[in-house]
């Protein structure tokens, strides 16, 4: 057994996954992930979807009214892939800095992908300008076959459609994002040779913590279903096995998502998990428990910036041991307010400081339960 660390700094981390969402959701949950990351890539499945650079830009915007000016904070914007994207749009758009990388959604897959991609093969001269121009692909690995079961879509993803892609594009930067299963972690792990380790990954903090039990226990919990499903125990092992290595085609995305509690505990429930309001300290915690906190700072600080293109951060974060409880709610109240992951239990750290520059953001183009959430 090593010693009980108490404090740890790492340099400043990013988030390269998060939902930032518009309006007084945006303004009731940006400072959460403002406060911690220094950069963030935001995701465009707003309705309508962010589509064009000006959009990009104008959602920029609001989004740095929503935090305090000295937050050092910079959102890295993304372009929403539909069947019909003029590449031409998209090259411009990441040319002149409005777009970092393209989110690629099967359609229907989640929140807000009715105008995602049904036939891959469509948008491929898009995908052949990026490849040329070093944009990158963000990927919501799963297909929406309605013969595979929905705890296989992603495994099925990454042996029938993210094998093929790869091959087609060889020199595409793809991230798949939010893995949930150990096929996945396997197949990112396989292609790492060859690639010049073009093919990153993203973990969640949540997907760390909870399995497919989650959603069940003592009745249905609305507030642990997402979007790609937690799995099995075999897989969340596979998970923290590879977000605590130290491979660098691994590195922190949240996918925090949050939806008001009268959209998550209703018929049609929408899929998402916050976790913004205590991310970095959920990875600390999953990271302490496979006693690998020494392996924190390269999967929340390093990782990412390696494949972005991107320096590290120059700023510093210092996390300290903590059993205070997380709030019951966030947001306003009634059927409004957010339910936050870990709600009314203690995650066991607290950030205390986050002291640093501000963020280099451009790439180089060359449910309070009546027991604590089970996390075995």
């Amino acid at each position: 057994m090593t010693e009980r660390i108490e404090t740890l700094t790492i340099r400043r981390p990013d988030d390269w996954h998060v939902h930032l969402r518009d309006g007084a959701m945006l303004g009731a949950v940006a400072d959460f992930t403002a406060r911690t990351f220094a950069r963030a890539i935001v995701m465009p499945n707003l309705d309508p979807p962010v589509t064009t650079p000006a959009a990009a830009a104008a959602y920029r915007a609001r989004i740095l009214e929503a935090v305090p000016k000295d937050r050092g904070f910079t959102p890295l914007m993304t372009c929403y892939l539909m069947e019909d994207t003029d590449a031409d749009v998209v090259a411009r758009g990441f040319a002149d800095g409005a777009f970092t990388a393209v989110k690629l959604y099967p359609k229907y897959a989640t929140t807000n992908a009715a105008h995602g991609v049904n036939n891959v093969r469509k948008v491929y001269p898009v995908l052949e300008r990026m490849q040329t121009i070093g944009m990158p692909l963000l990927l919501h690995g799963e297909v929406m076959d309605a013969d595979v079961d929905i705890f296989d879509r992603e495994a099925v993803f990454v042996d029938q459609v993210l094998g093929r892609l790869l091959a087609d594009f060889p020199a595409l930067n793809v991230v798949l994002e939010h893995l949930t299963s150990a096929a996945a972690v396997a197949f990112v792990r396989d292609h790492q040779t060859g690639r010049e380790g073009r093919l990153g990954a993203t973990i969640t903090a949540h997907h760390l913590h909870i399995t497919r039990n989650a959603l069940f226990e003592d009745g249905l919990r609305p507030h642990m279903y997402c979007l790609p499903l937690a799995k099995r125990e075999e897989d969340k092992r596979a998970l923290r096995a590879a977000a605590t290595s130290g491979e660098s085609a691994f590195f922190l995305g949240t996918d925090s998502a949050p939806h008001a509690v009268g959209a998550k505990e209703a018929d049609f429930g929408c899929a998402g998990v916050f976790t913004a309001h205590a991310a970095l300290e959920l990875y600390a915690r999953a990271f302490a428990e496979e006693e690998a906190l020494d392996q924190l700072e390269a999967f929340a600080s390093l990782n990412g910036p390696a494949f972005y293109g991107l320096p590290p951060n120059e700023g510093r974060v210092c996390l300290v041991r903590d059993e205070s409880c997380v709030s019951d709610s966030i947001g306003v109240e009634g059927d409004e307010r957010v339910h936050p992951f870990f709600a009314g239990w203690p995650v066991g750290w607290r950030v205390e400081t986050a002291i640093g520059d501000r963020a280099r953001g451009t790439p180089d183009r060359d449910a309070k339960s009546d027991r604590p959430l089970s996390t075995t």
